[in-house]
């Protein structure tokens, strides 16, 4: 039980960076901790770990490496959204008791979504006849989450280049209008479902799940309010219009396109 007080030390440490300016511990402050939470596991169980775990260490430490590289840059250089990070409900100076459950809830939501791996390593390690199988599925998975991320975020620059003013909807984006958030989803759900083969306790079948469950309700609060900018910015043209009722929001061919009236999801 130990290194699950070392990750959640780290975890608290790392997303402190939100003490700096309070969406950072959604932003940057979440790309860095999951990247330190990966190196910990894999230096933490450099005896019991494998090739997929390793893998899929290796991929988790790079997404979030990215991920906090990406927001850094896009902060500095792009004005609209400088306008969006900075608005006045953001720079408001929040009460001291929220920002405290606000990190609390970010620690503990990061160790929870990194902790199959760590279950996995673990257990096997005390003897557990884990399947190796499973790690192997969740980490092809989970790698090809991180493709799919990094392709859409790399589409949608090219995209906004061409015309800063048109929504985007050329490559990914013809499939589904979030794949940066379906790739993501795609990856967690590859950590996930280590679990499977990890004969896992039924208090670690929680943390994980909770975990799992914390980022899949964050990616879909993250797309509604992305869906009520843009229903602001393009919401006047036919075009956007016809798009959004024939993509789906997140997931590829479920029909799910609007999740805007649904107030629970407000982040």
């Amino acid at each position: 039980m130990d290194y699950m007080y070392l990750l959640l030390g780290i975890s608290f440490l790392v997303s402190a960076l939100g003490w700096i300016y309070f969406i950072y511990f959604f932003s940057i402050g979440y790309g860095l901790s999951i990247s330190a939470l990966a190196a910990a596991t894999a230096i933490i169980f450099a005896d019991e770990i494998t090739l997929p775990v390793i893998i899929l260490c290796a991929v988790l430490f790079i997404y979030g490496i990215r991920l906090a590289g990406y927001l850094l840059l896009r902060e500095r250089k792009s004005a609209s959204y400088k306008k969006i990070l900075y608005q006045p409900d953001n720079t408001k100076k929040k009460p001291l008791f929220v920002m405290f459950m606000i990190w609390i809830s970010c620690a503990l939501l990061y160790v929870g979504q990194i902790s199959p791996a760590t279950f996995y390593l673990y257990n096997s390690g005390n003897g557990a006849p884990v399947n190796e199988l499973w790690a192997w599925a969740g980490a092809v998975i989970a790698t090809i989450g991180v493709v799919i991320e990094m392709v859409a975020d790399a589409q949608k620059s090219a995209a906004k280049k061409i015309n800063a003013g048109r929504f985007v909807s050329t490559g990914l984006y013809r499939i589904v209008r979030c794949p940066n958030y379906f790739g993501e989803v795609l990856m967690w759900t590859g950590s996930y479902i280590i679990c499977i083969g990890a004969c896992c306790t039924a208090w670690q079948w929680v943390i994980a799940s909770l975990g799992y469950a914390g980022i899949v309700y964050v990616m879909f609060s993250g797309a509604r309010r992305l869906e009520l900018r843009q229903q602001e910015v393009y919401g006047a043209d036919p075009e956007f219009q016809a798009y959004i009722k024939k993509r789906p929001l997140i997931i590829p061919f479920l029909p799910i396109y609007s999740v805007a009236k649904h107030d629970w999801l407000k982040g």
